[in-house]
């Protein structure tokens, strides 16, 4: 890394289905955050924690379309002012690391670092986070944050949601197991590259993470890569809200992380989402976000 790390915790939990995301942040630190960006060579400054006003001092239903959205105000506002922070950081030259939190957050993140760049992203998730409020069959945001940086439908209107210089066609999907109906038709229908688990078991994480890394990166200035820890099977990271079956192993995630470092195109920006910690054991899961982090900076065995 020729760059410092910048460290930003966002403690949300307004997109998700269950209580205990807006604790991701405080365990990733507590499980060796720091000790594993200096593993990789790297300097960090950790700036602490965005303020975020607690979900149950609110109500979900308060403002237009939070029936369809809910927590839509509270998820604006922090998307808003988290993309001003990941806006200056990545000017002052340094690579914002996003701790969630829900994978709402990633609004915030794709619109800062997309703000004077044109930048290419990598989904690392086992959903596909391309509903709206139209499709959704839950009203969870978490459920949303593709398809709000890309501006579909009622996100057309809402230009706080919105990642100006994200292409749909730099956006590459890896390890999809889980999609609703109309995400499916909409992933299929838009020039996104999409790969589900299917593709990592017939030809291999490098070679579809190759793949993944040079349609994002084409034409783009840097990358943002959002890391959802229920990417990996439940056996390696128990502390997620939406657990899926057949995720990716401790390995493959590694590699697919070597792979993110090793890339021609920079990272620009980096986000780990969706750590709970009230569900997980001996907070492993954040210990394993700590080690990818480290392997997505660059860290080798030799």
């Amino acid at each position: 890394m020729d760059r410092s790390v910048r460290i930003l915790g966002v403690p949300t939990d307004y997109g998700a289905n269950r209580r205990g995301v807006d604790m991701g942040p405080s365990a990733i630190r507590y499980a060796g955050l720091a000790d594993a960006i200096a593993r990789a060579d790297a300097d960090c400054i950790d700036d602490g924690d965005l303020s975020v006003v607690r979900a149950e001092s609110t109500d979900p239903d308060r403002a237009p379309m939070n029936d369809r959205a809910k927590f839509l105000s509270e998820v604006a506002d922090v998307s808003e002012r988290l993309a001003d922070v990941v806006a200056g950081v990545c000017t002052d030259g340094e690579l914002p690391l996003v701790l969630g939190g829900d994978h709402s957050i990633a609004i915030g993140s794709m619109a800062g670092a997309a703000r004077d760049a044109e930048i290419g992203v990598v989904w690392f998730d086992a959903h596909g986070d391309f509903n709206t409020p139209t499709t959704t069959p839950s009203g969870n945001v978490h459920g949303m944050s593709l398809a709000a940086a890309l501006g579909l439908d009622e996100f057309g209107d809402l230009p706080w949601a919105q990642a100006p210089g994200l292409a749909p066609e730099r956006v590459a999907l890896v390890g999809l197991r889980n999609l609703d109906p109309a995400e499916r038709e909409a992933i299929r229908d838009s020039p996104v590259s999409a790969y589900p688990m299917s593709d990592i078991d017939e030809r291999g994480i490098v070679d579809v993470v190759e793949d993944a890394l040079a349609s994002a990166s084409d034409g783009a200035d840097g990358l943002h890569v959002s890391l959802d820890m229920d990417w990996l099977d439940p056996k390696e990271a128990p502390g997620v809200g939406t657990p899926e079956r057949g995720g990716v192993t401790y390995r493959e995630a590694h590699a697919a992380l070597e792979r993110v470092a090793a890339a021609d195109t920079p990272t620009r920006s980096l986000e780990v989402v969706e750590v709970n910690p009230v569900l997980d054991s001996h907070n492993e899961t954040a210990e394993l976000a700590c080690e990818l982090v480290a392997s997505a900076l660059g860290e080798r065995i030799l």
